[in-house]
């Protein structure tokens, strides 16, 4: 993929934060993620894929790790806050490892695989070493 400079890309997952409102009164946690090299290639990527599918970000894509979500989970109008200020103490400053990304899935929000997790509408593979 041109967007990458045929290059694989290489990231860092690190950190805990919450997704709107406070650690008192958390709904979601994710773990923020960095690109190695900091070169803006894997967004520049991202970028691009939601373009060619017509996908328009109302703002700035952030690269976050997505957590296990299941079908009952999104049918639920209001899910319920939880105090993760002990969490974040916890895991805050975590440092979760650095990962290949060896490709881009695509997935349409509120629709499921047999196993629970978002449907892949498409997979685009990265540049780099991949596993079968």
């Amino acid at each position: 993929m041109d967007a990458l400079d045929n290059q694989p890309i290489f990231i860092r997952l690190k950190g805990l934060d919450c997704m709107r409102g406070s650690l008192a009164k958390a709904r979601v946690l994710y773990i923020p993620v960095e690109e190695i090299g900091d070169e803006g290639r894997l967004l520049r990527a991202c970028s691009i894929l939601a373009f060619s599918v017509n996908v328009n970000f109302i703002c700035k894509p952030k690269l976050e790790a997505a957590r296990y979500c299941d079908e009952r989970e999104a049918q639920e109008e209001k899910m319920d806050s939880f105090d993760a200020r002990e969490i974040h103490k916890q895991f805050g400053n975590e440092d979760w490892g650095e990962y290949l990304i060896q490709e881009a899935h695509l997935s349409q929000r509120f629709v499921f695989d047999q196993s629970g997790y978002y449907h892949c509408c498409a997979s685009i593979p990265f540049p780099g070493e991949h596993r079968d």
